[in-house]
């Protein structure tokens, strides 16, 4: 494939996070959110400009989603598969399907099965600028949820500051110090997961949380292996819906036709402390 700005995979990602507390809005009580997260990449090269995308991410979030109740398990497993496609030395795309079983797993059924995807067209304005313009899309158990993906890859000169954004998505900018690096990161997410276990049946949780961070990363073996350390806020809103009840239409943060009734009570956002282990695979030598 042709070398762009972006000159590496992250073939696997590992993350571990805890929230120090989430208050309930208007009820006594709180909870912690515990999250484990894996994503693997495996990109198999067919020709100079085309290659299969592979993969598969798993994550658990694990908290109270009312006070004085049992915790849950809220489990996504996603399997990844895409196609990347270089026309020339401006301009590619990508295109990934992203199937997935969500739910606590404690009854799997084709009601835990939702199916998403993404496409983005690249340009490549300079030697170390890259535009991207996309769409995000899947099928919850809230309804069709849908957004723009508008955002650039930036790494200066001397390969220390670089700036991966993909709004309203994902942003990461960090500056590299030798063998540490400091950055900020923004992730913005939206899924369902079934409740399918006593004495929670028929119901389904709507999940939608904004992360903001900031950290301290370590580079070693050559900057293929990154230990990231990262401090930071989320909103963590985690809303329970009797399964049936869905909204219109999910256009980024807006829902149209959203007239159903919350059963329980507002999560409060709540600092968090995440440590990520990064495998990092670069396409050209390192400076």
């Amino acid at each position: 494939m042709t070398v762009s700005a972006q000159d590496y995979v992250d073939l696997v990602k590992i993350g571990f996070g805890r929230t120090f507390q989430n208050t309930f809005e208007e009820t006594p009580g709180e909870t912690q959110v515990q999250s484990v997260e894996a994503d693997l990449t495996f990109p198999i090269v067919l020709n100079e400009n085309n290659a299969l995308i592979s993969g598969l991410s798993y994550s658990r979030n694990h908290l109270q989603l009312a006070p004085n109740t049992t915790f849950v398990s809220l489990y996504s497993t996603t399997l990844k598969l895409g196609v990347a496609t270089t026309f020339n030395d401006r301009w590619s795309t990508t295109i990934v399907a992203l199937p997935k079983i969500a739910s606590d797993y404690g009854n799997i059924t084709g009601d835990d099965f939702y199916l998403g995807g993404f496409a983005l067209l690249k340009y490549q304005k300079k030697e170390r600028l890259i535009y991207r313009f996309g769409a995000y899309g899947s099928q919850e158990a809230f309804g069709f949820f849908t957004t723009p993906i508008i955002g650039w890859y930036y790494l200066s000169e001397n390969q220390k500051f670089e700036m991966d954004v993909s709004l309203p998505i994902a942003t990461d900018i960090n500056y590299r110090f030798g063998a540490l690096s400091v950055g900020l990161d923004y992730y913005g997410i939206g899924r369902s997961f079934n409740l399918t276990e006593a004495p929670t049946p028929q119901l389904y949780v709507d999940l939608s949380s904004l992360e903001f961070a900031s950290y301290l990363q370590y580079n070693a073996f050559d900057r293929q292996v990154l230990l990231r350390g990262k401090l930071g806020y989320s909103s963590n809103n985690y809303e329970v819906y009797q399964q049936g009840e869905t909204i219109d239409l999910g256009l980024s943060a807006f829902s149209f036709g959203d007239d159903r009734t919350r059963l329980n009570p507002v999560i409060n956002g709540g600092f968090f402390f995440k440590f990520e282990a990064i495998y990092r695979f670069h396409l050209t030598p390192n400076d």
